[in-house]
């Protein structure tokens, strides 16, 4: 990589953790950070949603797949607003009304610990493998629900 490219990433990364900082600066729990205050429209979650979904990899390696497959693939990506707007006007407010960041958090409440912790094995993701912050009190209060 030339001079020019180090010089771009770093300052990208640069520039990433220093908005973090910011953006953190009045949290004062990880909830708090994470979560945001809770606060945010359905659009703008949403908008994060399909921000997620396109990743680096979405770039790199679209136009391999469309040269293996063709461009049949291509409507998974149409469909990906319309599921974000779905899933910010039907899921995101059962999270916030469960005061939930994660579906591993909604299945520990639901199910136990060890429902969340299967379901992780499963997805193959490490996520439920952290101890429950959730009361015995908060579980049953959610499960009532």
């Amino acid at each position: 990589m030339s001079r020019l490219d180090w010089a771009v990433l770093i300052a990208a990364l640069l520039f990433v953790v220093l908005w973090g900082l910011y953006k953190g600066r009045g949290a004062a729990t990880g909830e708090g950070y994470i979560g945001g205050g809770r606060d945010h429209r359905w659009w703008l979650i949403g908008l994060s949603i399909v921000a997620t979904q396109t990743s680096a990899i979405t770039f790199l390696s679209t136009p391999g797949q469309a040269y293996v497959d063709g461009m049949r693939f291509v409507q998974f990506y149409f469909g990906l607003p319309l599921a974000a707007v779905l899933l910010s006007i039907t899921v995101i407010p059962l999270y916030h009304r469960l005061k939930v960041s994660t579906a591993y958090e909604i299945l520990e409440a639901r199910f136990d610990h060890l429902g969340a912790f299967v379901y992780s094995r499963e997805e193959g993701t490490p996520a439920a493998r952290m101890p429950s912050r959730i009361s015995e009190k908060e579980k049953t209060r959610r499960r009532n629900l």
